[in-house]
C-alpha cells in the first residue's frame, strides 16, 4: 500500500513556547535599611482596590495547570530552585517586530497581559542567572566529579592544618585543587565515629540548602592534619632523646564537599548576642531567612525519603556568599550566609505507630530529633535558640499547657516569629504546621503582604492579586535602576526573594496569611 501523506507541520507562533514556570514579584517594606540588600529601598505601592477586575493570562504567557491545591487555596508544593527555567525564554522584547506586537496587543488580555507576560519571563531569567552567580554551574560540577574520581590526599593541597569548622558529626578542612588550569577550593569533610549517614549522602540530587558531594576515597590521614585525639607529626620522645617512631595514622573515609563551611549556625547564635541587642530588626531578619533557607532544604529531603540525622545547631553549617558590591564594606555579621544541611539519614518504610497520648507524642518528637515526625518541632525550637531565648529539652517538656516560653517583641518579625514557634510545637499534631506551611508563613514574614495591607481594604484574591503585580513591577524596576547605575549587585537574599514570587498565588497568600494574621 502507498505510504499516507505527511501530517501537516504544526505552526506555533513565536510567544507560545514559553515554558511553565510562572512568576510573580514583589519586595518587603523594611523600616530598618540596610545598604548590602536593593530590597530594603523600595517603597511601598498604591494597591489596587478590592474591586480591581482580574486580569486574564495572555495565551503566549508561562500557564500553569489548576491543581487541587490551587483550587482549595491550599499551600503548592514547592519545586526546588535548582529547576529553574532555561534563561532564553522566548517572548516579545523591545526588538520584536511591531506587526507582532499589534497581534498581542489585540488579544483579549491586551497591554496588560503582555506586560505581565514579560515580567514573568524576565524574573525568571534573572532568577537563573543568580543562581548560577551564588551556587556555580551544575555542568562544571559534573566535570569536576569526573575528574575528582580516584583522586587521593596526594591530589590535594591542604591549604590549613587546622580544621576550617567542626560540626557535630565531622570535621572539615579547607584543600585545593587545580581544575582546568585554576586553583579551586573546597572542603574534606572528615566523618565522626560517630557518622552513619555516608551512604545517603551520594543521592540526594542537586538543591541550595543540602551539602553538595562531589567524591569521596578512603585513606590514611595525613600527618599534617590536626584532630583532636589523633597524634599528629609532632610527636616525639622525652628530652634529650631520639624522636618517638610517629604513631600510625589512621584509616579514614573522607567527602569531597563544594562548599567550605565557616562556621555551625551553634557558632552563629552564640556569637551574636551583641549583634541582637544593638540590631534587633536585622538580626531577627536574619533568623527568618536562615530559618527559611532550613525549610527549603528539609522540604527536598523529604521529597526524596530522606530526613536531617539530628536537625540542631551544631549540625548545621553557614557557608559565606559571594558578597554583593556595596555589601562588602559590612562587618562579616551583618550578611547572609547559606545554611546547609549537612546529615541525613534514610527514613524507613514503615510508619512510626500512633502513641495512644498527644502529649507522649509530642515528648517522644522533642526527645527523638531522629524521628520523620520530629522536623516541625525542632524547627520550633531552633526557632526559640536563635531568638536567645531558653528552650532546653528539660525546660520544653516540663510544660504541661499549651503556654510556651516568651519571645520578647523587639522587632516587626518578633510576633510572627512567635507566632510560627507556637504553631510548630502544637501539641496537638492536627493543630500544627508542616514544614511547607512554615516556609510559607517565613516568606510572607519576609517580604508580605504584611497586616497593614488589609487595613483599608477587606482581604480578597483580587487585592493579593493586583498586590503580586504592583510588587513584582517595583521589583523588577529596582533591579534594572540599580544594573545601570552599578551600585548593588544581587545577592543571595534578593534570589530567595526571586524564589518566593515565581511560585507564589493569590490563593497560597490568602491561606498563609489566613494562619499568620488569625
Amino acid at each position: 500500500d502507498p505510504l499516507p501523506p505527511p501530517l501537516p507541520k504544526k505552526q506555533l507562533q513565536r510567544a507560545e513556547s514559553l515554558p511553565e514556570p510562572g512568576s510573580s514579584l514583589h519586595c518587603h517594606d523594611d523600616p530598618e535599611p540596610r545598604a548590602g540588600s536593593i530590597l530594603y529601598s523600595i517603597p511601598p505601592p498604591h494597591l489596587h482596590g478590592e474591586g480591581a477586575p482580574p486580569r486574564d493570562r495572555p495565551s503566549w504567557a508561562p500557564k500553569k495547570p489548576l491543581t487541587k491545591s490551587q483550587s482549595l487555596g491550599e499551600p503548592l508544593a514547592r519545586s526546588s530552585p535548582q529547576k529553574a527555567p532555561s534563561p532564553s525564554l522566548n517572548g516579545p522584547t523591545f526588538g520584536t517586530a511591531d506587526g507582532e506586537l499589534g497581534q498581542l496587543l489585540e488579544s483579549p488580555a491586551g497591554v496588560c497581559g503582555v506586560v505581565l507576560g514579560c515580567q514573568e519571563a524576565s524574573l525568571a531569567r534573572i532568577s537563573t542567572h543568580m543562581q548560577e552567580e551564588l551556587v556555580g554551574s551544575e555542568e562544571r560540577q559534573q566535570l569536576l566529579e569526573v575528574e575528582l574520581t580516584g583522586k587521593r590526599w596526594a591530589a590535594l593541597s591542604v591549604l590549613d592544618p587546622q580544621p576550617c569548622c567542626q560540626s557535630g558529626d565531622a570535621w572539615y578542612f579547607r584543600v585545593g585543587f587545580t581544575f582546568e588550569h585554576s586553583q579551586l577550593q573546597f572542603a574534606a569533610k572528615v566523618p565522626k565515629p560517630c557518622c552513619s549517614s555516608l551512604g545517603v549522602q551520594s543521592f540526594l540530587g542537586t538543591h541550595c540548602n543540602i551539602q553538595r558531594l562531589l567524591g569521596r576515597f578512603t585513606d590514611r590521614l595525613p600527618r599534617e592534619l590536626v584532630l583532636p585525639g589523633i597524634p599528629g607529626k609532632q610527636s616525639q620522645g622525652p628530652s634529650g632523646e631520639e624522636p618517638a617512631r610517629p604513631a600510625p595514622r589512621p584509616v579514614l573515609q573522607v567527602l569531597l564537599c563544594a562548599e567550605v563551611p565557616q562556621q555551625t549556625l551553634a557558632d552563629f547564635v552564640k556569637g551574636s548576642h551583641a549583634l541582637h541587642r544593638t540590631s534587633p530588626g536585622h538580626y531577627e531578619r536574619l533568623g527568618c531567612l536562615l530559618l527559611l533557607q532550613l525549610c527549603m532544604g528539609l522540604e527536598h529531603l523529604q521529597g526524596q525519603n530522606v530526613a536531617q540525622g539530628d536537625l540542631c545547631p551544631e549540625n548545621l553549617l553557614l557557608v559565606q556568599c559571594p558578597c554583593p558590591l556595596q555589601s562588602q564594606k559590612e562587618p562579616l555579621g551583618l550578611s547572609l550566609p547559606r545554611l546547609l544541611i549537612s546529615s541525613f539519614f534514610k527514613v524507613q518504610e514503615k510508619h512510626r505507630p500512633c502513641s495512644s497520648s498527644q502529649e507522649q507524642d509530642w515528648s517522644q518528637g522533642l526527645a527523638a530529633p531522629s524521628l520523620p515526625a520530629a522536623a516541625e518541632l525542632n524547627v520550633g525550637r531552633l526557632i526559640y535558640q536563635i531568638l536567645h531565648v531558653d528552650i532546653s529539652l528539660e525546660n520544653i517538656l516540663g510544660f504541661r499547657s499549651k503556654r510556651l516560653p516568651e519571645i520578647p517583641s523587639l522587632s516587626i518579625y518578633s510576633a510572627g516569629l512567635k507566632r510560627l514557634a507556637t504553631l510548630l510545637l502544637h501539641k496537638d499534631p492536627r493543630e500544627r504546621v508542616s514544614i511547607e506551611q512554615a516556609r510559607g508563613i517565613l516568606q510572607v514574614l519576609l517580604w508580605g503582604p504584611r497586616q497593614e495591607l488589609f487595613a483599608r481594604s477587606r482581604k480578597s484574591l483580587a487585592l493579593l492579586r493586583s498586590w503580586l503585580e504592583v510588587k513584582r513591577a517595583l521589583l523588577l524596576l529596582r533591579f534594572a535602576e540599580n544594573a545601570a547605575g552599578a551600585r548593588v549587585s544581587a545577592g543571595l537574599e534578593e534570589w530567595l526573594c526571586c524564589q518566593y514570587f515565581q511560585e507564589v498565588t493569590e490563593h497560597t497568600l490568602y491561606q498563609v496569611t489566613q494562619v499568620l494574621y488569625a
